[in-house]
This record gives structure tokens, sequence and C-alpha cells, in this order.
């Protein structure tokens, strides 16, 4: 053991940033997606996606905002919302290891990604989601890299 080291917390380092862990925090699952942008655009135009109704009004306006801003259509910022949803059921999936799942592709329609004002993502829960998952911080991170979009996310309580 090391003199003066708390070990009530550890310090996990990010890039520029570090943020205590409390005691007794854990990790509950972990969940990555990758999408094909140009292959999600195209379903996003079909009639009938089950895209159609996924995305809150603020996903919508959110992405549309960002796509006037840096050219292009909404597609690329809708993918990496999807991403993130993806990813939020499969950590939550990882939590339920050996257990039945608790919902079906309802969950995709009640979790949403919001973003501060310097555009630092971070997922919503609603509904029944959020019913499921009390005390639970959802960690997210979204990278694009030309056409693929991916997002990660930890969940931790």
């Amino acid at each position: 053991m090391t003199p003066g080291v708390d070990r009530g917390a550890v310090e996990v380092a990010a890039v520029g940033a570090a943020a205590p862990v409390p005691a007794g925090a854990g990790v509950l699952g972990v969940g990555v997606d990758l999408v094909h942008v140009p292959s999600f655009e195209q379903q996003l135009e079909l009639a009938g996606s089950r895209f159609a109704d996924v995305f809150t009004p603020g996903e919508r306006r959110d992405a549309a905002d960002r796509a006037a801003g840096h050219g292009g259509g909404p597609g690329r910022h809708l993918a990496v919302r999807w991403a993130a949803k993806e990813a939020l059921v499969k950590a939550w999936s990882a939590s339920l290891f050996g257990e039945p799942p608790v919902m079906g592709d309802e969950a995709l329609r009640q979790v949403e990604v919001v973003c501060d004002a310097w555009g630092r993502p971070r997922l919503r829960l609603l509904g029944a989601v959020a019913t499921h998952l009390p005390d639970v911080e959802a960690h997210l991170s979204l990278t694009h890299d030309a056409d693929h979009a991916l997002a990660y996310v930890l969940l931790t309580h």
C-alpha cells in the first residue's frame, strides 16, 4: 500500500481530464456499435424504415443543425446516434448476462442522445428504460471516420 493514496477513489485519466470514480462504483456493462453511414442513409430513405420513429425531435433537430454547420445531410449525425442507442442496448444486455432481455426494440425509442453547449454527448434515458436502469450512469463516446460512425457506452453504478 502506498502511503498517502486514498483507496476510496480511483482516478480515471482521459485526454485532458481526470474524473474520480467513487468507491463501490462498478461497471455493469460495455457496448459498442459501428454503423456504415452510406448504408444507414439509404435505409433512412426507405418508406416504412425502422428508423422512421426511433429518433426524438431533439435528435433530429440536432442532426439537422450539425449538418447545416458542417455541410451534407443529417444522415451522418443520425447514424452515430443510432450507434449510441444500439451500444446502450448492448451494454445493458451485457449487464443481464444469463438473464432474459427486459425490453425489445421499443427501448431504442426511449434512449436520447443530447449534447451540452459545447457539443459533448450524453445519453438521456426515458420511460421504461429509465425505470429499469435507476441509479445507472451511461457514459458515451461518439466518433466518425470516413464512412463509419461509432459509439461506445459504459454503464456504471
